[in-house]
């Protein structure tokens, strides 16, 4: 039986935590790849420390992009986020690049070649999730942590925040009735802040972005409002902590209020199905809530290097489907090739898209008009309500 009434928690952490800076500049290579030549193959990793950044991986894309192009464009993402510290300078970092072609073993897999269709670039598992408990079908308290954070961002780039840094983190824990979400019971921000700031003047700062974010009356109370609990944080980003490429994940997707098949996003291309078969099983998820065939539905795709069609599509609506999950199941494989081919070419996944889903969530956002997000894209409600 599930539980009926119960806390559950999420946290989400800014641009500029270290991680988040690796993921952002990982992303930006893979951007700047898919930018010059569509069918780029790029595996890039990238660590943060200390005035140093570090990025290492396979490539196989146009000879025309060179290292100082990517160490260019390694400063470039970091000024963006805003580090002008003496530890963490996007003009002062030192920049290594460590790229090389990507191997012919698995080229050889994951090409297309004579009646073979392009194969998966690894085997895994990978999971789709969506829900009824926000208008964006995410589950709620990763999509409160996240806004809280972005909201924090666009006021400090637009100068309305001042004192406060590029690094922060917050974690929302809501109190569940009948299933559903109806108040907060804690909120966490932690944010770097200038070093003139007290603890109280921090906590002045955050509070009107986390009422502004949460639903009118799900404030928690006074006592359970924790900001910078530790009292300071003047140090942050790479310089306070060092930052690798993929180790935020359930941030990234749903808060932990899902699975996760373990695979991270940035730093690959699409035809790493980690990235692509995720986006996905989210679109059709998404879409199947979206067409009220379920109030909630998880979806597992699995996948074996090299080949192209997925082993296993599982479809839970975890006893709110109001429909026949097989035959779902059925329609949903009808109205989607999930080969890693087929889906690039539905969600037109082989553009320069994937910078801007570094933080905040790669899952609960606007489709951007140049295809950026595509996988939020809710255009499968007719024919699914049509096959019902």
């Amino acid at each position: 039986m599930p539980m009926r009434y119960y806390l559950f928690t999420s946290e989400s952490v800014s641009e500029g935590h270290p991680d988040k800076v690796s993921d952002r500049i990982s992303d930006e290579v893979v951007d700047c790849y898919l930018s010059a030549f569509p069918e780029s193959r790029v595996g890039c990793e990238t660590f943060c420390t200390t005035n140093r950044i570090v990025m290492g991986g396979e490539v196989r894309g146009p000879d025309s992009i060179n290292h100082e192009q990517l160490q260019e464009l390694a400063r470039n993402a970091v000024k963006t986020i805003g580090y002008e510290q003496d530890g963490f300078h996007w003009k002062n970092a030192d920049v290594q690049v460590y790229l090389h072609n990507q191997s012919i073993d698995i080229a050889q897999g994951v090409d297309a070649a004579g009646n073979k269709d392009e194969g998966a670039g690894d085997q895994g598992l990978m999971f789709g999730y969506a829900c009824r408990e926000t208008d964006v079908l995410m589950p709620a308290p990763i999509h409160l942590s996240h806004q809280i954070l972005k909201r924090m961002a666009d006021a400090r780039h637009a100068g309305e925040a001042c004192g406060l840094g590029p690094d922060s983190k917050s974690q929302v824990t809501l109190q569940y009735e009948n299933g559903k979400p109806v108040r907060a019971t804690s909120v966490v921000v932690s944010t770097q802040h200038d070093e003139s700031l007290s603890q109280d003047d921090v906590r002045a700062i955050v509070r009107p972005f986390v009422l502004a974010t949460l639903p009118q009356g799900w404030m928690c109370p006074e006592e359970e409002f924790y900001v910078n609990p530790t009292g300071r944080f003047v140090i942050g980003g790479p310089d306070g902590d060092a930052g690798l490429t993929g180790r935020k994940i359930i941030v990234d997707t749903y808060g932990g209020s899902a699975p996760h098949g373990g695979g991270a996003f940035s730093g690959k291309d699409p035809t790493k199905v980690d990235r692509s078969a995720t986006y996905a099983a989210r679109y059709l998820a998404k879409n199947v809530v979206a067409a009220e065939l379920a109030e909630r539905c998880t979806i597992q795709l699995a996948y074996a290097i090299g080949v192209s069609k997925p082993l296993s599509v599982y479809v839970q609506t975890h006893d709110t489907a109001q429909v026949d999950e097989q035959k779902l199941s059925d329609v949903l494989r009808e109205l989607v090739d999930l080969s890693p081919r087929g889906i690039r070419e539905h969600l037109q996944l082989n553009r320069p898209i994937y910078a801007r889903t570094a933080a905040y969530g790669h899952f609960g956002r606007e489709p951007d008009a140049d295809g950026g997000f595509s996988w939020e894209r809710t255009d499968l409600v007719d024919q699914l309500k049509g096959a019902f």
